[in-house]
């Protein structure tokens, strides 16, 4: 497996490949923001909603490829709107995603640590997230050094629509300044 930061341009040439994995991962139960069935089409649209935050720096998205050049697996850093000085040290772990098919090879754990290492190289100190309580993501985070703050009852519907508590986490990387 190797990471390829996405650019807007290569976002664009592989969302139709996002758009399965997203369809995918919320058809598998994955608590993601949407609800099941997750249409193509839908998901197309979402990721085709975050090629001008990419375009600007808002969002870097990572896509895991297989040996193929196959998409399977995802991540996302959301940094803070530059208008925001107080939390430019910071910013979010979203949509971290791996294909059904894909999972139990340490691809989830890859795209953590390349999320938390080009956070890091751009100066950011602070990585926060959320997910839903007692799911599988939570392993993964708590074994990578993920910090629990706390848990939201009846925060997001899970993909068949129920409300479900979320944890939220966060990491310390890089150099903290004063």
């Amino acid at each position: 497996m190797r990471a390829l930061r996405l650019g807007a341009d290569q976002l664009s040439e592989r969302v139709g490949e996002l758009a399965e994995l997203l369809a995918d991962t919320v058809n598998g139960g994955a608590s993601i923001g949407f609800l099941a069935p997750c249409e193509r089409e839908r998901a197309v649209a979402w990721w085709q909603g975050r090629l001008d935050a990419v375009a600007v720096g808002r969002l870097a998205v990572w896509a895991a490829l297989d040996d193929g050049d196959r998409v399977v697996g995802t991540v996302s850093l959301a940094f803070p709107f530059p208008d925001k000085p107080n939390s430019r040290h910071r910013a979010e772990l979203v949509k971290l995603m791996v294909h059904r098919e894909a999972r139990g090879q340490g691809i989830g754990r890859r795209l953590l640590t390349v999320a938390e290492e080009a956070a890091t190289a751009a100066g950011i100190t602070l990585l926060h997230l959320d997910t839903e309580t007692d799911s599988p993501a939570e392993h993964l985070y708590r074994s990578a050094g993920w910090t629990r703050a706390g848990v939201i009852p009846d925060y997001a519907a899970d993909p068949g629509g129920v409300l479900r508590p979320t944890t939220l986490y966060y990491k310390h990387v890089g150099a903290l300044t004063s």
